[in-house]
């Protein structure tokens, strides 16, 4: 069948203009910020961008490597005139979003209760909620900026599946003496660098799978810095230590102690004696964890509780066998008598016996004998 050619000229178009309305639901679907939160309206339109340069143009090597996807900023107005800039940056996983937010948290900055974790200085409340960060200035502050917050953190969107899973080596740093938002979490050279870590980039082997975690603590000297560095395995981290052992510091540098616990470097660095060395490094030790790949369901053959359901059942089995039997066999009587009365359960006449008649009787035989008497009934 053909169609007249202005129909299909007409299906065309409507189809071209069906694709940009379709991408336009699909970007707002994914968009990072609101149009509206908390009493806040957005003023004129979010600034969108996938170049990490535009959410950071110093850092933009280090936002590349914390895995960043995507960045947006824009301005919110209130009624009464104040002002909020938020700037928001979406990474692939919430191990990006948290080792961005380790890594622009300051020391001075107080720890608040927004989203996953939040830490704020003066106007500025920094805080992150799966795979976001979101960066917050506030004109002026008030005594609901951070239930506006709370509010702006639950309507983010949240990634999916095991990309919301926080990574697991921050919980090695021992508490302490640990200096608080010392904590960083670094998964590339560029950043490490930018930290001044006591280990050179070249030996930890960022190609090699590895993420790293460094923290400060008071010693007696001052403050020393703990650098662990997980592997994929252990075999990996025992050849990386001998590197880093090997690699003396320099004369006058500050002495390094370290040591391997299971697929975990550590390295404790800075003005610290041998003893108070020793306490930092035998502070972390790995703890394995058995993490089943396959699916871990059990069969009706393992489940108690399907035995059971099947042990009732075979018991109600059981009773209807029994009142169905019982009902035939008693069915199968009455039958038979209506059909052949008395001629097979019925007897028309009582069957013969024989009866012994045992007594004894002093006055009629003096002697005592017992006498008998046989009777034919």
């Amino acid at each position: 069948m053909r169609f007249p050619r202005f129909i299909v000229v007409v299906l065309v178009v409507r189809a071209a203009m069906a694709i940009p309305s379709a991408a336009g639901t699909a970007t707002q679907a994914t968009a990072i910020l609101p149009q509206e939160f908390g009493g806040w309206q957005i003023s004129g339109s979010a600034k969108t961008s996938t170049d990490p340069a535009t959410a950071d143009p110093v850092n933009a090597a280090a936002l590349k490597e914390y895995g960043f996807t995507d960045f947006a900023s824009a301005t919110y107005k209130r009624d009464d005139g104040r002002k909020l800039t938020l700037k928001a940056a979406r990474f692939a996983d919430t191990s990006g979003a948290y080792g961005a937010f380790t890594f622009y948290k300051t020391l001075p900055m107080l720890l608040e209760k927004i989203g996953d974790q939040a830490a704020s200085l003066n106007q500025r409340i920094l805080f992150y909620r799966g795979n976001i960060l979101i960066d917050a200035v506030f004109q002026r502050l008030s005594a609901m900026s951070a239930a506006e917050l709370r509010e702006l953190s639950d309507n983010l969107p949240l990634p999916a599946g095991n990309t919301r899973n926080l990574p697991g080596l921050p919980a090695y740093l021992p508490a302490q003496s640990y200096v608080k938002n010392s904590a960083k979490y670094v998964l590339g050279p560029d950043t490490l660098g930018k930290l001044a870590a006591p280990v050179p980039t070249e030996l930890v082997g960022f190609n090699q799978g590895a993420e790293v975690v460094l923290g400060n603590y008071n010693t007696s000297g001052g403050e020393a810095t703990l650098t662990l560095i997980s592997y994929p395995t252990p075999q990996i981290a025992g050849d990386r230590l001998r590197r880093i052992q090997a690699s003396q510091p320099p004369p006058g540098g500050a002495p390094m102690f370290s040591k391997r616990t299971g697929p975990i470097v550590v390295i404790a660095a800075g003005p610290l004696s041998q003893s108070e060395a020793k306490s930092l490094l035998a502070s972390v030790n790995y703890d394995a964890d058995v993490t089943w790949n396959e699916n871990t369901y059990t069969t009706k053959k393992d489940n108690i509780a399907n035995l059971l359901v099947n042990v009732i059942i075979l018991c109600f089995i059981i009773i209807g066998f029994a009142l169905v039997v019982g009902v035939a066999f008693g069915g199968v009587r009455i039958l038979t008598k209506r059909l052949f009365p008395d001629r097979v359960f019925d007897r028309a006449q009582d069957v013969e016996f024989i009866s012994l008649h045992l007594s004894q009787n002093a006055s009629d035989d003096p002697s005592g004998n017992v006498s008998a008497s046989i009777k034919t009934v």
